[in-house]
C-alpha cells in the first residue's frame, strides 16, 4: 500500500511533548538509544474516520525488528487495531525515534512521574493562562495530593468562594501553564509564595498577610 492511500499516520510525539511536556510523556533520547530488535515500543497511530465518536488516534505496541542509524527502526505491529482498517497485526512499520512514547527501558527523567500528583489550582490560571501569582502548601487531604494550591493572585474573595471556579489536577498540568515556580515545589508544608510585581520572582510571604 502507497503512502498516500493509507488511511492513518504515525504522530510526531515530539511536537505533542513540546507542549505538553509535564503531562504527556516521551522518553528521552537517551533511554530510545537502548531499544534493541525483539524489543516493544508504542507508538500513536492516527486516521481519518467519518464515525463522531471514534477515537483520532490509537496507541499500539510494535515489535522492533531491526535498528539503523539516527533513530530509524523497523518493526511489526503487535495487535490488530480497533478502528484502523487498512492496518493489520504482523505488518511491517517503518519509524524514527520522534514517533516512539514508550518503551520497556526506565526513564528517570520522566517529568510527568515527577509531577503526577495532584492539587488544587483556580480557572484562572489553567483555563483563562492566567500566570501563577500566588501559591502555598497544605497538609495534603488525600493520598494522591500534593498539597499545592495555586491561583493568579488576583482573584475576588467572591471568586475564591465559589468551588466551581477551582479545578483538581497534576501539578503537571499547571506547570504547563506556567512553570515559574517549578523550583519551589520541594518546599514544605505551610509555605507560602507570592509573585513580586517589580522583580517577576516568588518570595516567601506569612499567612496572615
Amino acid at each position: 500500500m502507497s503512502e498516500s492511500s493509507k488511511s492513518w499516520h504515525l504522530v510526531d510525539a515530539d511536537e505533542i511533548a513540546r507542549a505538553h511536556k509535564y503531562t504527556f510523556y516521551k522518553p528521552a533520547t537517551a533511554v530510545l538509544w537502548k531499544v534493541r530488535p525483539g524489543e516493544l515500543v508504542k507508538l500513536i497511530f492516527a486516521f481519518e474516520s467519518s464515525a463522531g465518536d471514534d477515537p483520532s488516534a490509537e496507541r499500539m505496541w510494535v515489535k522492533v525488528s531491526e535498528v539503523f542509524p539516527e533513530l530509524r527502526f523497523r518493526g511489526e505491529l503487535d495487535n490488530d487495531p480497533g478502528y484502523i482498517k487498512d492496518l493489520k497485526a504482523g505488518e511491517t512499520i517503518e519509524f524514527e525515534g520522534k514517533h516512539i512514547i514508550n518503551t520497556a527501558h526506565d526513564d528517570h527523567d520522566n517529568l510527568v512521574n515527577q509531577f503526577i500528583k495532584r492539587c488544587y489550582v483556580t480557572n484562572r490560571v489553567l483555563y483563562e493562562r492566567q500566570r501563577v501569582g500566588y501559591l502555598y502548601r497544605e497538609p495534603p487531604d488525600r493520598d494522591n495530593d500534593s498539597g499545592w494550591r495555586f491561583t493568579g493572585g488576583d482573584e475576588t474573595q467572591e471568586y475564591m468562594d465559589d468551588a466551581s471556579n477551582f479545578s483538581y489536577v497534576s501539578l503537571g498540568a499547571v506547570l504547563n501553564v506556567d512553570d515559574s515556580f517549578v523550583d519551589l515545589l520541594g518546599a514544605p508544608e505551610e509555605a507560602h509564595f507570592a509573585r513580586d510585581p517589580h522583580t517577576d520572582r516568588f518570595v516567601a510571604v506569612d499567612a496572615d498577610n
